[in-house]
């Protein structure tokens, strides 16, 4: 059985003068909490940080992770474009962009070789943040993929222009491990798993490490794991505590001290179309997704 998470006091919780320095608080992870810096405009843009966020199993949070992570790295000043690389389109939703009215989509930019990315990126209400929208045509990829030479480096092709443009280009990825995922894998230089404290989702770790393995392997040697994130945590149950504590034994690390708390707040961003981060910028839900961009970039610091 997993040692029980570390149950915070109020000693942890109120404010530490300590003569021999500062003692770190204990995180819902068990680990103490690192004093992260505020990141620093970038002097320059690009070479992006390519990002995919990934995680075969639906429901874990992964496209708000994108939404509200991308908004959180583009507050710091730095240019960032979110990849809706799913076929429901959901990350285009939740910035405001309705699917179905959409002329042109990566699916275009991924199959037509006359389409260039300006025609398809489209900015978005957040500051420096711009969206590469998809729709239900992306489904048609997976099928068309199959044909082409070279098909897994197909995305990488297209993104080859534009990452000098950006600082972060995150890859919202279908909840799959399909040809378009493995697409994804390829283009990017790390990876974000989003897993939701629940068990169900901890056992389809195990196979999303396994492809990461392959495609690093066979593919992409530069591919490394970011980091793995907790999200939807209710630290009043003990099953979540349970799940969380199993993960950072095995991953250790890996593990990002953000957690991402349940929260009302998400599903009505949905609803508004943009990140929480301006729907409601001094929640704590907003709060856990800047101290995420804080250990995204303090982990890739190129980006």
């Amino acid at each position: 059985m997993p040692k029980p998470t570390a149950k915070l006091t109020a000693e942890d919780l109120a404010p530490v003068n300590d003569p021999n320095g500062p003692r770190h608080k204990i995180g819902p992870t068990g680990r103490p909490q690192p004093d992260l810096p505020v990141p620093q405009p970038p002097t320059k843009t690009g070479p992006a940080q390519v990002i995919a966020m990934c995680n075969q199993k639906g429901g874990v949070g992964k496209t708000t992770t994108t939404i509200n992570l991308g908004a959180a790295i583009a507050e710091t000043g730095r240019k960032v474009l979110l990849i809706d690389f799913d076929p429901q389109g959901s990350a285009s939703i939740g910035l405001g962009v309705q699917p179905h009215d959409l002329e042109l989509s990566v699916y275009n930019l991924l199959m037509q070789r006359d389409i260039t990315p300006d025609e398809v990126i489209q900015p978005t209400r957040v500051e420096n943040l711009d969206l590469l929208p998809a729709n239900i045509d992306l489904s048609a990829a997976e099928v068309q993929l199959v044909q082409e030479v070279a098909r897994e480096y197909t995305l990488q092709r297209v993104l080859d222009p534009i990452i000098p443009l950006y600082d972060v280009i995150l890859i919202d990825c279908a909840p799959s491990l399909g040809l378009l995922t493995v697409n994804a894998l390829t283009a990017s230089n790390g990876i974000v798993v989003p897993l939701e404290c629940e068990f169900f989702a901890l056992r389809g770790l195990a196979m999303l490490t396994d492809t990461i393995a392959k495609v690093q392997d066979r593919l992409n040697p530069k591919l490394e794991i970011v980091g793995i994130l907790g999200t939807m945590f209710d630290g009043r149950t003990t099953h979540a505590r349970e799940v969380l504590d199993r993960v950072v034994q095995a991953f250790d690390e890996r593990v990002f001290h953000t957690v991402i708390r349940r929260t009302v707040k998400f599903p009505e961003t949905t609803v508004v179309g943009e990140p929480i981060t301006t729907y409601a910028p001094s929640s704590q839900a907003a709060t856990q997704y800047r101290d995420l961009a804080k250990e995204v970039l303090a982990r890739c610091p190129a980006g």
